[in-house]
């Protein structure tokens, strides 16, 4: 039998020690590379600049200001509020809700707010700051005719939603709906205002003030009082950086604790006011004494 790799005189000379002292070195290797896993920090520092990806479909929670251009609202108000608490100049990016996760993990964005809940789904593809600058659930837009008062009428119905809604699912599977996925929440909107679905189900502060302030919207409610799957909203990052994660929470406590939050949610228009704010204001005032 031909040998087609012959492996040399050195290579016959290998002693048994060799192995262990090989696997010794690369494991030292592969650990000393999970100890500096999380470069993200570092180039944010080093460049002083962090790239955020937020998530702009109008209303007080993000628009575009028509004379300036600039991204204005909520998500963009909070990402400079970061950007200045970690030390650094902002860079905006807009983002859409089908393509914010993959902006994140191929590394276009630094960090997310972009009107993306906490799910234990998302939590195992993402890191997070642990906690929450908000808490939002799904309400659903129909028509003031259509007979709908109640989650459970949507069974056997058309739904739209965004693709990447995390109200998908329990659409589907606790209430029975045919969940339909558009591009966008403005899509899906159209298709509802186009008669293609009973209800455009997205989150409540993108619902309740185009209801309330829009104009071509008046034919349109949320009588729908309970919200389908409330959840904390939070800064994302990708997995496993945990440098990035403890400096964003630090800046999110002071928000709370300083009650920049609440102030913010009063100067950018958001109604009614969130009942989680005061909560967590009072915990780490308390937490600071």
């Amino acid at each position: 039998m031909r040998t087609l790799f012959p492996l040399g005189p050195l290579a016959m000379r290998t002693t048994p020690f060799a192995r262990p002292t090989f696997a010794l070195g690369l494991a030292a290797t592969l650990l000393a590379g999970t100890a500096h896993a999380d470069a993200t920090l570092d180039k944010i520092r080093q460049r002083g600049k962090v790239s955020i990806g937020v998530l702009v479909n109008g209303g007080p929670f993000g628009s575009i200001d028509p004379a300036t251009q600039q991204l204005v609202g909520w998500n963009p108000e909070l990402a400079r509020a970061l950007a200045k608490g970690l030390g650094v100049e902002a860079d905006l990016v807009q983002v859409q809700t089908a393509t914010r996760v993959q902006f994140l993990q191929a590394g276009k964005v630094d960090l997310l707010i972009a009107s993306m809940e906490y799910n234990a789904d998302r939590g195992e593809i993402l890191g997070h700051a642990p906690t929450p600058f908000f808490r939002v659930g799904g309400t659903a837009a129909v028509r003031k005719d259509s007979g709908i008062t109640k989650w459970e009428d949507l069974r056997g119905k058309p739904v739209c939603v965004s693709q990447g809604s995390s109200f998908a699912k329990p659409l589907a599977n606790d209430y029975g709906a045919q969940v339909q996925g558009f591009k966008s929440s403005s899509d899906s909107l159209l298709a509802l205002k186009g008669g293609n679905c009973v209800a455009a189900v997205h989150d409540s502060t993108l619902i309740q003030p185009l209801l309330r302030s829009n104009p071509e919207w008046t034919q349109y409610s949320a009588p729908i009082a309970t919200e389908v799957l409330p959840a904390p909203s939070v800064v994302w990052t990708r997995k496993g950086e945990a440098d990035t994660i403890a400096a964003v929470d630090k800046v999110v406590q002071e928000w709370h604790r300083s009650g920049w939050l609440i102030a913010t949610e009063k100067r950018v228009g958001i109604e009614p006011p969130n009942p989680l704010l005061p909560e967590l204001q009072a915990k780490f005032k308390a937490a600071a004494n």
